[in-house]
């Protein structure tokens, strides 16, 4: 007995619904950082975490918005009309999950950043911290390291 077809895959109009519903809240570091690199307008990145984990480093051009002060400061952080796209930790934290439930409560067209910080230093973006902008190698298991997209 196959362990993957013990369940049996979903009918092909559930599986269009589901995939296309995950893409339409969720999108993932790559993706992030080829609009913001492109000046994608439109986009608002906001980082959910705590002042400390601010400073220790966040994606460059984030704007910091912890879950707790989202309803009061969203309207001065981020423009009407704009898409947020929420993160936090990583995988293992589903702060980025809450953050984007409190800008949906406000009205805001959201998605959440899979990966995470995690993902985004993994894969060797720009890191801003009050000391300036760096970059670490790029993680052989979770991106190329030639730098070139995975094009997937």
């Amino acid at each position: 007995m196959s362990a993957v077809t013990a369940v049996p895959a979903a009918a092909n109009a559930a599986a269009l619904a589901h995939f296309a519903a995950r893409l339409a809240f969720e999108t993932d570091v790559s993706d992030v950082a080829a609009d913001l690199a492109a000046g994608v307008p439109g986009i608002v990145v906001v980082d959910s975490r705590s002042l400390e984990s601010w400073n220790q480093g966040h994606v460059q051009g984030a704007v910091h918005l912890p879950t707790a002060e989202i309803a009061a400061r969203a309207a001065e952080a981020v423009p009407a009309g704009a898409t947020v796209v929420t993160y936090c930790w990583g995988p293992g934290c589903n702060g980025a999950t809450r953050a984007a439930l409190e800008f949906a409560r406000l009205g805001h067209p959201v998605k959440e950043m899979l990966g995470g910080f995690e993902y985004w230093v993994r894969e060797g973006f720009p890191v801003e911290t009050a000391h300036g902008v760096s970059r670490r190698p790029a993680d052989p298991l979770t991106a190329p390291v030639s730098g070139a997209a995975c094009a997937c």
